[in-house]
């Protein structure tokens, strides 16, 4: 099978699975975009390393069963979008031998994730467990034992990894949030549509800057192109539970912009993300 067109690669976040974007593959779909769908559900109790050697793998694996050897997109939805980043900074950093175009994080705890310290907090942790049990993670499921969780909470030695590896310069990244700028509690109704954020200075907050789950401090990287939908800044355009983490990859918005950079790499972002070290964020309470 000859393949002209730029491969995507699909890359699904925590505790999800490759079906989170049947409702993208229709438009990838009429463009006639490849489309190689990566799975990691099955990987019970791997690291981050474990499933970026995966992704690796099944990159190489695509590249052997098409012939295809030309630059790949990869789209990532949450932790995909660090599954992504370690594969190509810290396993492929020093060889580059992976031909990426761009890489489109969709809500991604890039320098850690709130949610994950949330969980192991001994005063709101518990509590914040059973709220999101059976919508964030299954029913039955412990995040405080979990791997993934324990190597996103910030600072941990995993996250100090990816961060001191760098970012490739022969890759352009985006990173596409979403926000309540309209303080609807129908966003994300088990936090009052708000998003918890973590920061060792400050310790607790709760914003509206953020999709339910992370908060945009989380995924900022200075210099690196950002959208933050919805754009207007006036209210959703779509179900407002559309622009919640769980969502973004079935929010018609979002996936318009991602197929937009994949049309046309050149596309401008709306803006880059500042520097989180130093940003003050909203506070409503």
């Amino acid at each position: 099978m000859e393949i002209r067109d730029c491969p995507v690669i699909l890359v699904h976040g925590w505790k999800s699975h490759p079906g989170i974007w049947k409702r993208f593959l229709p438009l990838l779909a009429d463009t006639s975009l490849p489309v190689w769908n990566f799975g990691y559900d099955g990987l019970n109790g791997a690291s981050l390393a474990d499933l970026a050697a995966a992704l690796q793998q099944f990159i190489c694996e695509k590249q052997d069963e098409t012939g295809y050897e030309g630059p790949i997109d990869i789209v990532g939805h949450c932790m995909g979008t660090c599954v992504a980043r370690y594969m190509l900074e810290v396993i492929d950093g020093e060889v580059q031998s992976m031909d990426v175009r761009q890489l489109i994080g969709l809500g991604p705890p890039n320098n850690g994730s709130s949610i994950a310290e949330l969980f192991c907090d001994p005063i709101h942790g518990s509590g914040k467990i059973r709220e999101l049990s059976g919508s964030f993670f299954p029913h039955g499921c412990n995040p405080v034992t979990d791997t993934i969780v324990q190597e996103f909470r910030p600072g941990s030695r995993r996250m100090r990894i990816l961060a001191s590896a760098g970012l490739r310069q022969d890759i352009t990244y985006r990173i596409i949030l979403t926000g309540n700028p309209g303080r609807d509690p129908r966003f994300f109704p088990a936090f009052d549509g708000m998003t918890w954020e973590y920061s060792r200075e400050n310790g607790w907050k709760r914003t509206y800057l953020g999709d339910g789950i992370v908060p945009h401090t989380d995924s900022f990287i200075e210099g690196v192109g950002l959208d933050i939908l919805p754009v207007s800044g006036n209210g959703f355009v779509h179900d407002p539970t559309l622009y919640c983490h769980f969502n973004l990859p079935k929010n018609p918005e979002i996936m318009q912009r991602v197929m937009e950079y994949l049309s046309d790499p050149a596309t401008h972002p709306h803006s880059v993300c500042p520097n989180h070290n130093t940003l003050r964020m909203e506070t409503p309470e």
